[in-house]
């Protein structure tokens, strides 16, 4: 087939005569044999060159009739026939990125069509037709429609995404991920913004897990799922929409006892149509219904990336079996549930006495982490109770066991370890993970959660212990025996940060501060007390790290917070230091110092504009402008202190201008 669009002729013999005859087009030979036309007929007949050029081409002027007499005087001259000028149908010719272009080869091709004859009339040949939907293809991206849609609006009513089948809109949306990409989603119109990410409810709303079972693609399309605790306020869930059904039609008022057992069962047919779920945060802390039946659904989802868990019932004592149940139950066995997208798992106990333990384990937070061999982030935390009988869970096995190649980072919170082998125990695991770069030990090695005396602080860790440690949060001993492991290479440990150590003016203190300024006084950038005990600790820090960027006292030993009672502190804050000329000298010493927290230097004034002080306020005001003179003269780099109120969410910044130095308040996430 030729490459061009050209006119093709009518063929012999189908009568194309008589029907340009009735249209009234018959060539000037036909009805005129008289005349000087220059055309030459090859053959006689309707089917010749000279006919079917004329008839195509619809601009060659009509000839009299024949019947009619011939005008005498000037000849009238020859209507011009105007070519046509042919098409390329090959698609690899046309631009892609000419939109212009295209319409005006589109316009071209179309402007062909009435000119042809009988049945090829307003029809394309199978190339032309191809090019044409390629043309299309081009120009129509750049065509919008600014019609009023059937709502009444003036948006525009062309909208490509939304005009495709739901199957599409499905499979388009399970690979959007990012935040901004999934709001522009969300805001288009109808079914597109139907595809949710996040489905937040309880373990009690069976009417949401009945909606995700019956509607699998919305079910697939979730990315996040928040179980939230029984007593959460309604404003926080976060459903699909559309859900018609109710609580009460789904669950009989005569199987109460088979509630949980019943909201169970629909949460976990939703789960195993979660196919893409990346983020499971569970705060079931008021239910029956147990992590521990949830957890193999997750593990056959191979996309899971990180786990949350808030529940007492994940600390719950696995029950003691004999030894013959046990041998048939561990021949019976399947194979180890694997988590292999797993990167972090946190699991933590709630304040509330749901579900809690006088003898919390850790077996069933053990037996979940041992199917993740990819983890990077652990985090187990415990709220202690303070009645008696009741003990801290023991880290023994899990730090004895547990193995994670690429652990990054480690929280243990509320734990404690058998004197006899915990901190051997725990000495295994950190010379094991090489790589861990976060540590934050809250663990007590001794009986019953109580400190071990001095078995800590002569124990030496072997050599080669987190040589990439950069953030250590732990007790004054535990610190300082860490500090004195050799990294077992030539570089020096890279802390920065170092968090929790609780100075009380012992002689302990003085092995802290020696290992201190001997290991760290290079690299430790940041050091946030949790309390200390007098104005020479501070002195001693200065000698021993002088290169601190952040320091943070914490609490002094001693002094009751809120003591002074509401009515003195609504006046003026009984810990509010006047010697803060002493505190400017010693914070001198910290050359690269630039937020300083634990000792407050500023008193309460008025804040609001237009406001009549009073003379104690006007006070208040000269003493709080000479303060921040003094420590931005003593602390040339220091720019954040304490607010004069505690737990406020606010600080003071100093703000130094040419002609003198100002505070302003700022407030600060909590």
């Amino acid at each position: 087939m030729s490459s061009t669009a050209s006119v093709r002729p009518l063929p012999a013999g189908t009568g194309g005569g008589r029907k340009a005859t009735a249209r009234g087009r018959l060539p000037a030979s036909a009805s005129n044999p008289s005349s000087n036309s220059k055309a030459k007929h090859t053959s006689p007949g309707p089917s010749s060159a000279s006919t079917t050029s004329l008839a195509l081409s619809g601009l060659a002027k009509a000839t009299p009739n024949a019947n009619s007499k011939a005008k005498t005087g000037k000849p009238k001259p020859k209507a011009s026939v105007r070519a046509l000028h042919p098409v390329d149908t090959n698609l690899a010719a046309h631009d892609r990125t000419d939109p212009f272009a295209a319409l005006t080869t589109l316009r071209q091709l179309l402007s062909a069509l009435p000119a042809r004859p009988g049945s090829a009339q307003y029809k394309f040949g199978p190339d032309e037709h191809r090019l044409a939907v390629h043309l299309l293809g081009i120009v129509e991206p750049f065509v919008q429609d600014t019609a009023p849609c059937t709502c009444g609006c003036t948006c525009k009513a062309r909208r490509t995404l939304v005009r495709l089948p739901t199957e599409i809109l499905d499979a388009v949306a399970f690979w959007v991920d990012g935040a901004r990409d999934l709001r522009a989603l969300a805001r288009s119109r109808g079914r597109v913004g139907a595809c949710g990410r996040l489905v937040r409810a309880k373990a009690s709303a069976v009417r949401v897990w009945h909606h995700l079972v019956v509607h699998r693609a919305l079910a697939r399309n979730v990315r996040r799922l928040e179980v939230l605790d029984e007593r959460a306020p309604a404003g926080r869930e976060v459903v699909p929409a559309g859900i018609r059904l109710t609580e009460t039609d789904l669950e009989s008022t005569e199987d109460e006892l088979g509630m949980h057992a019943k909201q169970e069962r629909w949460l976990v047919r939703a789960l195993e149509r979660m196919t893409a779920l990346t983020s499971v945060k569970w705060e079931c802390g008021h239910s029956l219904v147990a992590f521990e039946s949830v957890w193999p659904v997750l593990a056959k989802c191979g996309s899971i990336e990180e786990v949350e868990v808030h529940d007492n019932l994940v600390f719950q004592p696995t029950p003691q079996e004999d030894a013959s149940e046990s041998e048939e139950s561990t021949s019976a066995k399947p194979g180890q549930l694997v988590l292999r997208d797993l990167k972090k798992a946190s699991f933590h106990g709630s304040k509330s006495t749901f579900g809690a333990s006088k003898e919390p384990d850790l077996t069933q937070i053990s037996a979940m982490l041992n199917g993740c061999p990819n983890l990077e982030t652990l985090a187990i935390s415990y709220v202690p109770r303070r009645a008696p009988g009741f003990f801290n869970p023991v880290a023994d096995d899990l730090l004895l066991c547990g193995r994670w190649t690429r652990l990054r980072s480690l929280t243990l919170t509320s734990l404690w370890c058998t004197p006899d082998a915990g901190l051997d125990a725990a000495a295994a695991f950190l010379l094991a993970h090489v790589d861990l770069e976060v540590l934050h030990l809250d663990v007590a090695f001794g009986a019953g959660g109580q400190a071990g005396g001095g078995t800590l602080a002569t124990f030496k860790f072997p050599n080669g212990c987190l040589p990439r440690l950069r953030e250590l949060k732990a007790s004054r001993d535990l610190a300082s025996a860490l500090l004195a492991c050799p990294t077992g290479t030539e570089e020096a440990r890279p802390l920065e940060t170092l968090k929790g150590v609780r100075l009380s003016g012992s002689l302990r203190d003085r092995l802290f501060s020696e290992y201190l300024g001997k290991y760290g006084a290079q690299t430790v950038r940041r050091l946030e007390l949790a309390g200390w005990n007098d104005m020479e600790d501070v002195k001693r820090l200065a000698e021993c790290v002088p290169r601190l960027n952040w320091l943070d006292l914490g609490k002094k030993e001693g002094v009751a917070s809120g003591a002074a009672g509401p009515a003195s502190k609504a006046a003026q804050p009984a810990n509010v230091s006047s010697h803060f000329t002493e505190w400017a000298n010693v914070l001198a010493n910290f050359s690269e110092l630039t937020t300083f927290h634990g000792v407050r230097f500023f008193y309460e004034v008025a804040t609001s504009d237009g406001a009549v002080l009073s003379l104690s306020d006007r006070s208040r005001v000269r003493k709080n402008d000479e303060v921040a003179a003094v420590l931005a003269w003593k602390c040339p780099k220091l720019r954040r202190v304490d607010h004069w109120e505690d737990g406020a969410g606010k600080v003071l910044v100093l703000v130094r201008d040419a002609e003198k130095v100002r505070y302003e308040v700022r407030r600060i996430k909590v």
